[in-house]
C-alpha cells in the first residue's frame, strides 16, 4: 500500500471486555436436560455395546447399527447442550428436531405397554421444547 494507510501510534492499550448477560434458566435448564438425556442415552449405549459382546445368537449388522445410532445420538445431545450453553443459535433447531423425535418414540411405546417411560419421555420432549422456545432462550440466542 506503500504509506497509504497512516500507522496508528503506540502506547497503552486497554482491554476491552464484553459484559454479556447470565444465562437465563430457561436455556441453563434446557441445556442441562439435553446433558441429563445424553448420559441416560451413553448408558444404553453401554448396556447394547455389553450386549453385542456377549451375544450368542445376532444378527451382527443390525446390533452394531442400532448401536451405532445410540453413540451418534449421546455425541449429538452432548455437542448441541454444548452449542447452546455457549449461545450459538443454529444449534437450536437440531435440539428441537431431537426432543420431538421423543414423541413417536413415547407414543410406540405407550401402544407396547411401556406407558410407564413412554409417557415421561413424551413429556420430556415437549418440556425442553417449550424451554428451547421461550422469550427468555430467544433473546439470549439472538433471536427477536
Amino acid at each position: 500500500m506503500g504509506g497509504t494507510v497512516p500507522r496508528l501510534p503506540t502506547g497503552i492499550v486497554s482491554r476491552v471486555t464484553i459484559d454479556s448477560a447470565p444465562i437465563p434458566t430457561t436455556l441453563r435448564w434446557a441445556v442441562r436436560l439435553l446433558r441429563a438425556e445424553a448420559v441416560a442415552l451413553g448408558l444404553v449405549a453401554v448396556w447394547l455395546i455389553w450386549s453385542d459382546l456377549t451375544a450368542t445368537t445376532t444378527d451382527l449388522t443390525s446390533a452394531l447399527l442400532v448401536t451405532a445410532f445410540a453413540v451418534a445420538g449421546v455425541a449429538a445431545l452432548w455437542a448441541l447442550g454444548g452449542a447452546l450453553a455457549r449461545r450459538k443459535a443454529g444449534a437450536r433447531a437440531p435440539a428441537i428436531v431431537l426432543q420431538l423425535m421423543l414423541l413417536p418414540v413415547g407414543w410406540y411405546m405407550i401402544q407396547g405397554g411401556l406407558g410407564w417411560l413412554g409417557l415421561p419421555l413424551m413429556v420430556l420432549g415437549l418440556g425442553v421444547t417449550g424451554l428451547l422456545v421461550s422469550p427468555a432462550t430467544n433473546r439470549a440466542l439472538g433471536f427477536h
